[in-house]
């Protein structure tokens, strides 16, 4: 395998820090206070877009003309820091790994840029795509991992995804990717590898080694 794949939040870090959270928050305000939507209508709204477009972000462009700019930077301007901190394991793990490895993430390049600054890992990437590779439209549609391959110049057999959403994994596995699931719950039929945690990605490697 020549490339790992790694989504972002949740993925990289646990999601027991909470991250997210303070995003999930920002997303509410950004529908109530900018948009002008009424606040008990924000749950069911966010449901539905999730269920048809896979984010809020694309329903808001859809259905209420938002800037996709103005969203990104209002909802990802939280204090990263207050939940995350240095991960020197994660580091020396990934360092130590031959292959190429990018961030594949459906947030915006300047939280992933902040994400992995705060983590201490921002150096051990080679590039960072974002919810911009196709056009705004999210995992785990088709388009933005054909992109995603398309610019990186390998074939999705040459890849492992490593993810802690199963619906992104599937669109991985059917486009021919390795798959490792992070984080808690069942492992599905299309995930290779469940790991607890993105620090023991050396372990799951071995996988393709004693398949090929």
């Amino acid at each position: 395998m020549d490339v790992l794949i790694f989504d972002l939040d949740n993925t990289l870090y646990s999601a027991e820090r909470q991250l997210f959270s303070l995003i999930d928050v920002r997303i509410n305000r950004y529908m109530i206070e900018i948009v002008g939507i009424p606040a008990p209508e924000v749950d069911a709204l966010r449901r539905s877009y999730w269920r048809l477009y896979g984010v809020t972000l694309q329903g808001l462009i859809r259905h209420h003309g938002i800037d996709p700019e103005d969203y990104l930077h209002y909802v990802h301007d939280v204090d990263v820091a207050s939940r995350l901190v240095p991960d020197p394991v994660l580091r020396a793990t990934l360092a130590a790994l031959p292959q190429r490895k990018v961030v594949f993430t459906n947030g915006s390049l300047c939280h992933a840029d902040r994400v992995l600054a705060t983590l201490g890992i921002e150096d051990l990437f080679e590039t960072v795509y974002d919810i911009r590779v196709a056009t705004y439209q999210p995992k785990p549609f088709e388009e933005p991992y054909r992109a995603v391959l398309n610019s990186l110049g390998v074939s999705a057999k040459r890849c492992i995804m490593i993810e802690d959403s199963r619906d992104n994994l599937q669109t991985a596995k059917r486009l021919g990717m390795g798959t490792i699931l992070v984080g808690t719950g069942e492992k599905p039929d299309f995930v290779d590898v469940h790991l607890h945690s993105a620090r023991q990605i050396d372990t799951a490697l071995g996988y393709w080694n004693l398949a090929s």
